[in-house]
């Protein structure tokens, strides 16, 4: 399987950096994952225009033929157990290529919300868009581990 993370925005600090190195490095023997970062827009001078800019830059970077799975809080919750078969769900269909939207402070522009072939909420409270990167990467990781039942999730 191959998981595209399209993300806007860099990871700064060197402990999302490092959390996210770890799960990527757990998704390994799993599946083929790339994060894609596209530049963050200084939402200061003029929102609407730079949540636009931003939203041009995820579009290009979504893999042609990718089946899009936008984060948004909106979206459809899930389980860790239903997004594990969700996700199964979507290999079974031949969809094996999924890219993950993750928009930055301001959202995801409906540009890029209308690429998506699915929404999916992480939870009802807004979350930094750098911890809702990890958070994601875990429940990737977290997923492949129920699919397969090894011991990790409880």
């Amino acid at each position: 399987m191959k998981l595209t993370i399209v993300a806007v925005g860099r990871l700064k600090e060197r402990f999302w950096k490092e959390a996210a190195d770890e799960y990527l490095k757990r998704l390994g023997p799993y599946a083929t994952v790339r994060v894609v970062e596209v530049a963050d827009r200084d939402s200061g001078r003029d929102a609407a225009r730079a949540l636009a800019e931003e939203g041009a830059d995820v579009v290009r970077a979504i893999p042609q033929g990718a089946h899009v799975i936008a984060l948004e809080i909106g979206g459809r919750q899930l389980s860790s157990e239903q997004f594990s078969a969700r996700v199964d769900a979507l290999g079974l269909e031949g969809k094996s290529n999924i890219a993950f939207l993750v928009g930055g402070s301001v959202g995801i522009a409906a540009e890029a919300l209308g690429c998506a072939h699915e929404k999916l909420s992480l939870g009802p409270m807004t979350l930094p868009h750098n911890l809702a990167r990890i958070v994601l990467l875990e429940q990737i990781y977290r997923a492949f581990r129920i699919s397969r039942g090894e011991p990790y999730h409880k």
